[in-house]
């Protein structure tokens, strides 16, 4: 038996329930992992509440990350032995490989060897949000030396990713906030330009900071009326990646900036990257040398123990936080 978070009914982080579980052997091509520590993300409070595109079956399981040991291997999983050091690229479906809780089977193909000098909370921190920004910014929208990117909701743990993985490659990052509470950190996070969207007119900044030109992609995960300033700061041919659905609003489609520019506007979900094994093995070795070389550094806002999931969640939700939040096992 062993802890594990279940739900058996949608709703707020209140529904998140410790049982009790008899966790079976891991199957054919699965790794069983005692878990050290979690990551927590956006996509499982949309997928608790029913806002996801993945639908609970109860009482479910849910958890994109994680990281601990090896303890056993399914049928024909090889390259892996127990006590390995590993963690997680969330696999293709929140339910099946949920993994908030003690244990948890997981796929060998999205297990990874990270780099030893990564604690088990840093390594619970990695996949989901450098996976996504990577594949958007890299596989995606192509972003090289001299390119500028600009990122809403850059205090997340995928924004602050995305400015890492765009300072990486060469790029000029742009990270926009809502208020200015946040520059300073965001500054700190390594943004070349932060635009405080209350305080100043995004288009207007973006196309200054660029020398009138416009950038040349936009990573939103808001979407809503939004999108129409992000358009307007785009230059030509550029691409906006919406990789998110936070607004509750409609999201209208661009039209006249879009005719002008020629304007590529884009949904985008990481599992794009992990469902494609050349995509996924180019940016497991994009991530893992960025962690050694220290290019990539996951920023941690709190840790919170595994008896606090739903303080944690709530946490998450109030939008507070700066980087990632971490569960500990």
């Amino acid at each position: 038996m062993a802890r594990i978070v279940r739900i058996h009914e949608l709703g707020g982080p209140e529904v998140l329930r410790i049982e009790e579980v008899e966790v079976p052997p891991p199957g054919p091509g699965e790794i069983r992992l005692r878990v050290k520590a979690l990551g927590l993300n956006r996509a499982e409070s949309m997928f608790r509440t029913g806002y996801y595109p993945e639908s609970p079956d109860f009482p479910a399981r849910l958890g994109y990350e994680a990281a601990g040991t090896v303890e056993a291997l399914g049928p024909g999983v090889t390259g892996f032995a127990a006590g390995d050091a590993v963690s997680i690229v969330p696999p293709l479906s929140i339910t099946r490989w949920g993994t908030y809780g003690e244990v948890a089977n997981v796929p060998a193909e999205v297990t990874v060897k990270h780099p030893a000098n990564l604690s088990w909370t840093e390594a619970a921190a990695v996949w989901m949000q450098y996976v996504t920004a990577y594949g958007a910014l890299v596989e995606v929208a192509g972003l090289g030396r001299g390119d500028s990117v600009l990122i809403t909701a850059a205090s997340s743990s995928v924004g602050l990713a995305a400015i890492q993985i765009a300072n990486r490659v060469g790029a000029t990052s742009i990270a926009a906030t809502r208020t200015a509470a946040k520059a300073a950190a965001l500054r700190d996070a390594g943004a070349a330009h932060v635009i405080v969207t209350e305080e100043e007119d995004l288009a207007a900044r973006a196309k200054a900071i660029t020398g009138g030109a416009g950038v040349r992609a936009v990573f939103d995960p808001v979407a809503g009326p939004g999108v129409n300033a992000l358009a307007e700061a785009l230059g030509q041919g550029g691409i906006l990646v919406e990789y998110g659905a936070l607004s509750p609003e409609p999201t209208p489609f661009p039209l006249f900036p879009a005719l002008v520019k020629g304007l590529t506007v884009r949904g985008y979900q990481y599992k794009e990257i992990v469902s494609d094994p050349a995509r996924l093995d180019r940016a497991k070795r994009f991530i893992v040398e960025g962690l050694a070389d220290g290019s990539l550094k996951p920023v941690i806002d709190r840790v919170f123990p595994l008896d606090r999931i739903v303080e944690a969640t709530r946490y998450l939700e109030s939008n507070q936080q700066i980087g990632k939040i971490v569960v500990t096992v």
